[in-house]
């Protein structure tokens, strides 16, 4: 070997020979530690489109406005909803073309799921922080049905969120039989369609006419005052003929189908509006009409919380007992025999029994089976 080539490998190695790969992706270390954004600004997300969040900052004061965010890269897999209140940075002036960064969302009070049905495993945020649930549905055209009152009342019992039912279109056809189902809960209710002719009117694309009684409209407003209220019910019940005339807006409203007897899509995201005339804080929140509104993310035992007139029946079951119609000795069957549950327990107790089945396989069937018992 050449004294070269023995001055070459008796070399002396250190840090400075070593080389790096650079990072395809870019230089700057990685790390989780991320931007606390102290001097964030709180904005209340009233609604969402095609990834840009519209929000109310300094809400309340002369200041208020409206600004629109873009959700922040760290925040890309979690859903931010109407409702939620969140954290701005950068442009907040709320002028044309500006664009503010949504880098937080605040911890929510309460929070409305549903799954697309009850196969579905995946949960779906339907709005967040709302105080209380209002159920729409109409006494006739198109149709109540009391499966779908039954899944938004275990919805919102589950979510901590008050329910209020709210029937329209009483004028015609007396909505009494339908309120005998719930006449064991303490839930509160609001009739639409008894003014014979009085209150507001709305008419549809497609020329028919809705109705929402001055009493309706006024008993509505004082039990959404300085609240926080989602409405949520099936296309062509009047719902967003309800909202316009709480909030002064412009929402399009739909008829109903004639061949279907189901109502048309009128809107297609969720969107919070100020209610007029009303304290500060008092937002409502319209939802696109429903076709179903799974409960994959219940829990059976929360589902019987939502039928406290005949939770108290459990007391006679073995310990175990499911309450489906596959459970043997069900104390169920016995304490709405008895006539403990009212005259309407079995229509209960049927319904119950549905939702607990729609969770097995058995009853489950299929994934359109389970859709379409919102529908019964």
């Amino acid at each position: 070997m050449s004294e070269a080539g023995t001055r070459r490998g008796s070399r002396a190695w250190d840090e400075s020979d070593v080389r790096i790969r650079p990072n395809k992706k870019g230089t700057r270390p990685r790390t989780k530690n991320r931007p606390a954004y102290e001097d964030a600004v709180t904005g209340r997300v009233v609604t969402v489109d095609r990834g840009r969040y519209t929000t109310v900052v300094d809400e309340g004061t002369p200041e208020e406005r409206t600004v629109i965010a873009a959700r922040a890269r760290e925040l890309r897999r979690n859903a931010v909803v109407a409702g939620d209140l969140v954290a701005l940075v950068g442009d907040l002036s709320g002028g044309p073309d500006s664009l503010a960064r949504l880098v937080r969302i605040e911890d929510r009070t309460t929070v409305l799921r549903r799954s697309a049905d009850d196969t579905d495993p995946v949960e779906r945020v339907v709005v967040a922080n709302a105080d209380q649930l209002v159920i729409v549905v109409a006494a006739a055209n198109p149709e109540p049905r009391t499966g779908f009152i039954d899944r938004a009342l275990v919805a919102a019992y589950d979510a901590g969120i008050e329910p209020l039912l709210c029937i329209t279109k009483a004028d015609l056809r007396d909505p009494a039989p339908l309120l005998a189902n719930y006449e064991h809960l303490d839930l509160r209710v609001i009739i639409s369609g008894t003014d014979e002719g009085t209150g507001v009117a709305a008419t549809s694309d497609d020329g028919e006419s809705a109705r929402l009684s001055s009493a309706a409209v006024d008993a509505l407003r004082e039990e959404l005052d300085g609240q926080v209220s989602v409405l949520l019910g099936h296309s062509g019940v009047g719902k967003s003929t309800m909202v316009n005339a709480l909030t002064g807006s412009t929402r399009a409203t739909g008829g109903v189908n004639a061949v279907t007897g189901r109502g048309r899509h009128t809107s297609s995201s969720a969107l919070a509006l100020k209610a007029a005339d009303a304290a500060p804080g008092t937002w409502i929140i319209d939802t696109p009409g429903i076709r179903s509104f799974g409960l994959a993310h219940v829990q059976a035992d929360r589902i019987l919380k939502a039928f406290p007139d005949l939770e108290p029946g459990t007391e006679r079951c073995e310990r175990g007992c499911r309450h489906d119609d596959h459970a043997v000795g069900c104390g169920l069957d016995s304490y709405v025999a008895e006539g403990l549950a009212g005259e309407s327990g079995p229509v209960r107790l049927a319904s119950l029994r549905r939702l607990l089945g729609a969770g097995t396989a058995e009853a489950r069937g299929s994934s359109h089976d389970a859709k379409e018992l919102g529908h019964q």
